[in-house]
């Protein structure tokens, strides 16, 4: 039979999903966030291990970031969508991503650059259907050679029909994948000794797949057999209200996703004013911030459309901006690809050749949000001081005396001047690039474009230090219609040598602004032109003269430009 999707059981919850909160459990004995003051994931959805060791180390330690989050690496059924991660075949690590070898290589490369690894674990159930794995594993729905027989299995071979009953959920079967019975003896063995294996190539923590699919306290109990019980432990509990399992039972083993908070922030980012964000969090019913896992989009919501996502423009890209700013939750920073088809699996089979190529959208490196990991490393463990809005999507708020942001969601720019808490001084606005000096009293003036957003912390005091490779930063603004993109194309090889076919895609994080970073030779002069490009390849010149500009010595030209109609 053809392969199932595993998603719908996020279209279940949120049919009966709201904002009503449900209890809060007593504080609970495991460890609550991750160890050490960097605690944001970048989540490599379908990535190449080898992939993931390369941005570890151009990228992810650089920027910050804690911890990697990789996608399941276990066996799992054959074909190219992206959910046949999410059926397990086997515990051997040969799924599509990478064998053995390629995972402890990217673990252990990882690590040099002082970022954890955490590996996206699918312990609930076992494939539909039969077949041969991708490690070459032959099996049948309830029938797993060497791992998990039918006496393994859940006795309810029913779909899961019923949210509102908690045997329904948590026996039955999940869009009718094989239900693990994980009160079993020799179930919980077993995933302990996956998970073990894991840790015995170097893995720091796991994110649980479908939590809230097995009771709490078969979770603990397996991760009490752990060789490190206090591993890093995120578990997907999705919160719908009137359900009869809550994300709170979970606390007691370690984080729990607040699925609440994407979701509000999508609302209001859409639809509301950015001055609710004032009280933030728990204030909102939210579990406590010392266990949320939190996020703007996983590769669920983005394609289920309960979250924002890549689509999303400038809304997308400063709620991540916000997300990183404010001081709740543990956040995981979604890194994909492009899609239309939402079951489409990644291009080159998780192969990244380079960001922004292949439909590779890369945001933890989108200097909106590689910045702001920085920006929060700096500012852990200080409260929001100084909040002002201007009763619409204008906010501005300080870290205590570490940092401060500034976030304009208007159609406008805001200039005005901001009282922070921040010594005297000089600072880089990483948002930007460009230098802001603080004076006596803690105040700045700035003008903040719209759709964008400024930031300031202790961490980069100046904007010194330009980047040794030289090349141009290009930003257009630039309306478009669904199939649109805008590129650029010039008279040096870098930017195709004016031929269409080989011009740059430019990226829509802050649309309309589409915006790209090229390498070229330092010190040389070119000329440039933007164009539309639509799904069939029709091509559309911006009008006017040939625009021109000259590579700095070192840096970067920082090209502002507006599409010419």
């Amino acid at each position: 039979m053809p392969p199932v999707r595993r998603t719908r059981r996020s279209a279940l919850a949120a049919a009966v999903a709201a904002v009503a909160a449900l209890g809060v459990q007593a504080a609970p004995q495991a460890v609550a966030v991750p160890p050490g003051v960097k605690d944001v994931t970048a989540v490599m959805f379908e990535w190449k291990f080898d992939a993931v060791a390369a941005a570890c180390t151009g990228q992810l330690g650089p920027a910050g970031y804690g911890y990697v989050q990789v996608s399941p690496p276990q066996e799992h059924i054959q074909g190219a969508q992206w959910w046949t991660s999410y059926q397990p075949v086997s515990y051997k690590i040969a799924g599509r991503l990478g064998d053995r070898a390629a995972f402890k290589a990217m673990v252990d490369t990882c690590h040099a650059a002082g970022v954890k690894v955490v590996a996206d674990s699918v312990i609930n159930h076992m494939a539909a259907g039969d077949g041969v794995g991708t490690g070459g594993s032959s099996y049948t729905k309830y029938g797993y050679p060497g791992v998990y027989s039918g006496s393994d299995m859940d006795d309810c071979r029913a779909t899961i029909s019923n949210y509102q009953d908690k045997a329904n959920v948590q026996n039955c079967e999940l869009v009718q994948l094989a239900d693990l019975d994980t009160g079993e003896e020799y179930v919980r063995g077993r995933i302990a000794g996956y998970l073990n294996d894991l840790l015995s190539l170097g893995v720091d923590g796991f994110r649980i797949d479908a939590a809230k699919h097995m009771p709490a306290a078969d979770l603990a109990n397996i991760k009490s057999r752990l060789t490190n019980p206090g591993a890093y432990w995120k578990q997907e509990a999705i919160f719908g209200a009137g359900e009869a399992v809550s994300p709170s039972e979970y606390l007691g083993s370690g984080d729990v996703q607040e699925f609440r908070y994407a979701r509000d922030l999508k609302r209001v980012f859409q639809g509301e004013n950015l001055a609710y964000l004032k009280n933030f969090g728990e204030a909102w019913g939210y579990m406590p911030g010392s266990q949320a896992g939190v996020f703007v989009d996983n590769h669920d919501t983005e394609r289920g459309g309960d979250t924002l996502n890549y689509k999303d423009g400038s809304a997308y890209t400063l709620a991540s901006v916000f997300m990183l700013a404010w001081p709740y939750g543990s956040p995981d920073v979604h890194s994909g690809y492009e899609w239309t088809d939402r079951d489409a699996g990644p291009p080159n089979g998780g192969a990244v050749n380079a960001c922004y190529a292949d439909g590779w959208k890369c945001q933890h490196a989108w200097r909106e949000i590689s910045s702001m990991v920085g920006f929060r490393n700096e500012a852990r463990g200080q409260g929001v001081t100084g909040w002002w809005d201007n009763g619409g999507d204008q906010i501005a708020f300080g870290r205590g005396s570490k940092a401060y942001v500034v976030i304009n969601h208007e159609g406008a720019g805001l200039t005005r001047t901001f009282q922070t808490s921040l010594a005297a001084g000089d600072y880089c606005d990483v948002q930007s690039g460009r230098a802001v000096t603080v004076n006596g009293s803690g105040q700045f003036t700035a003008t903040v474009a719209a759709g964008t957003a400024l930031a300031l912390h202790t961490g980069a005091r100046t904007c010194t230090g330009a980047p040794a490779v030289a090349g141009a930063s290009f930003a257009v603004n630039a309306t478009t219609v669904t199939g649109q993109d805008i590129y650029v194309t010039g008279d040096l090889p870098e930017l195709g040598s004016w031929n269409t076919g080989s011009a740059l895609k430019l990226d829509p994080a802050a649309y309309p602004v589409w915006k790209r970073e090229v390498t070229l030779p330092a010190g040389t002069a070119f000329a440039y032109k933007y164009l539309r490009k639509d799904s069939a390849g029709n091509v559309t010149w911006e009008s006017g003269a040939n625009r021109t500009a000259t590579v700095p010595a070192s840096g970067k030209a920082v090209l502002n430009d507006t599409w010419r109609g």
